[in-house]
């Protein structure tokens, strides 16, 4: 079997999509300071939910079994990879019978803005409702960020199924059904919040199976923008393909999709394997069925 890592990096566009703590009477986004500036993000935590969530509504994989044994909130000692993708694709921790840890196999990124964030606030009330009963309504602000989003998920595909700890080997049938239904959601992810769904799914996607476990993609993009152009910064991009793994270049086993009219240079970014987001997930999809069929 060739190639061992499965790692890709997600753009996409969203507004207002994670909240921290209230200042006051303004609500807060959660944001990031980097390079004198600040950016809005979405917290893998976040992610983590949304796509266990959507695992859960499209496929029927139930959340994993939670108690309180020893005092905190943690998954239970009778849950198990074998029944529960969620803490196959994302680790668990059971304390209460001794300590057993198994890491996350599903790595993910923060999704952070690709624009920085200007202080722009939005003035609301509750108007509509104080005065059916005739008082005085309350002034708040939130705080409001439309951007692009990017981040990445790394995964060792020889982990996913394999429990050391439980003794549990799944058939690389189950193994390839799930890593597709996980997939699957990252291409339909959405979001709701504070009364609206956002659309979570990619712009931009590019990546594929390697021989090494690095987030080659992770931090390697940026956006510029003209008065009517929206460009990806192939430069940074091209010298990541060029990276050698072992025998081959990240290029050689790269493929990205992308949605029409968003980005205006994708021709200036050397790969070759390209397509629509559909493509890119059927090319990636086919690459970790024949990953374990051998």
């Amino acid at each position: 079997m060739s190639g061992k890592y499965l790692h890709l990096a997600v753009i996409f566009k969203g507004e207002n999509l994670n909240y921290g703590e209230s200042v006051g009477n303004i609500l807060s986004l959660k944001k990031v300071a980097s390079e004198g500036k600040n950016f809005s993000y979405i917290s893998r935590q976040a992610l983590r939910y949304d796509m266990v969530r959507m695992l859960r509504e499209m496929y029927g994989y139930e959340w994993a079994t939670v108690d309180r044994e020893g005092g905190v909130v943690q998954f239970s000692t009778n849950s198990s990879i074998k029944d529960f993708p969620e803490i196959d694709f994302f680790g668990y921790m059971k304390t209460a019978q001794g300590s057993k840890i198994r890491k996350a196999v599903v790595r993910l990124t923060n999704a952070v803005s690709l624009e920085p964030f200007h202080n722009e606030l939005d003035f609301s009330t509750n108007k509509g409702l104080a005065d059916r009963i005739s008082l005085q309504n309350d002034i708040y602000q939130t705080e409001i960020h439309r951007s692009h989003y990017c981040y990445t998920l790394t995964c060792s595909l020889d982990e996913i199924g394999k429990d050391e700890i439980d003794g549990i080997d799944l058939p690389g049938a189950e193994k390839v059904k799930r890593l597709q239904a996980l997939m699957n959601v990252i291409k339909l992810l959405y979001r709701d919040i504070k009364g609206k769904r956002e659309n979570l799914s990619p712009l931009f996607v590019i990546g594929g199976i390697y021989e090494a476990g690095n987030p080659f993609f992770y931090n390697r993009i940026k956006l510029s923008f003209t008065k009517d152009k929206t460009l990806i910064d192939a430069q940074m991009l091209n010298a990541v393909l060029k990276t050698q793994v072992l025998k081959k270049t990240v290029e050689d086993q790269t493929a990205l999709g992308y949605v029409n009219g968003e980005f205006t240079n994708i021709d200036s970014i050397n790969v070759p394997q390209r397509g629509d987001i559909e493509d890119f997930f059927k090319w990636l999809n086919q690459k970790v069925a024949n990953h374990y069929n051998g």
